[in-house]
């Protein structure tokens, strides 16, 4: 059998077992997906004719331009393949570094999770509000996330950082107060004395995307 053979043979297995794992359950049909997602990553991440960090330098109004034609070709395939709206019942607050991708946490595209960011992963007073508005709106569950690699924390840690970004720094020194804050809001703290509301905390692994819970029972 030749090379075009043996490739027309793996794709039809390939099929196969696609169709029986989707016919199978629900799980391996999740499963599939979040592989399917990733494929498309794997697919995206070595065209740097479309990658605005690995070209030369340009105009900003040329970034821009590019920046709307890169939006145009995703919304075209939303066209096509119209999306879930169902209500989220988390919300995750995450650092705005773009190594986390939200999409990967939990191999989940259908949007099941409203996502906070913010330097730092900081709760500041905007972001609580935020926050409860989301609990109004049906969130049963939040994750307060860290990550490895955190520069604001590495910022901190540094007497020349702390001079640049004081107001980081403060934040940063700020954290625990800031979410104790939150947590005693009377709708937060009411709705976790009901039993209609978990709060958890979680460092978020940059290179796997994996959550490491840090916390080792519900908020009360």
């Amino acid at each position: 059998m030749g090379a075009r053979g043996r490739w027309i043979l793996a794709g039809g297995l390939a099929a196969v077992f696609v169709v029986a794992a989707l016919a199978w359950s629900p799980r391996a049909q999740f499963l599939l997906g979040g592989a399917f997602v990733n494929l498309g990553f794997r697919l995206q991440d070595h065209l740097h004719a479309y990658d605005l960090e690995h070209r030369e330098p340009g105009a900003p109004e040329e970034i821009w331009r590019e920046l709307l034609e890169h939006n145009r070709l995703a919304a075209t395939v939303r066209d096509f393949f119209p999306r879930s709206t169902e209500h989220p019942v988390v919300a995750i607050l995450a650092c705005m570094d773009a190594r986390i991708d939200t999409s990967e946490l939990v191999g989940d595209t259908r949007r099941y999770y409203y996502i906070v960011r913010t330097a730092g992963s900081l709760l500041s007073p905007a972001e609580q509000e935020m926050m409860e508005l989301a609990v109004g709106s049906g969130v049963r569950v939040i994750v307060l996330t860290t990550h490895s690699d955190f520069a604001a924390e590495a910022v901190a840690a540094h007497a020349d950082g702390r001079g640049r970004f004081p107001e980081i720094v403060s934040l940063l020194n700020q954290r625990e107060m800031l979410i104790e804050e939150f947590k005693s809001r009377p709708a937060i703290r009411d709705a976790i004395d009901r039993g209609q509301l978990e709060i958890h905390r979680a460092r978020i692994d940059t290179r796997s995307a994996r959550l490491i819970p840090e916390d080792l029972f519900p908020s009360r």
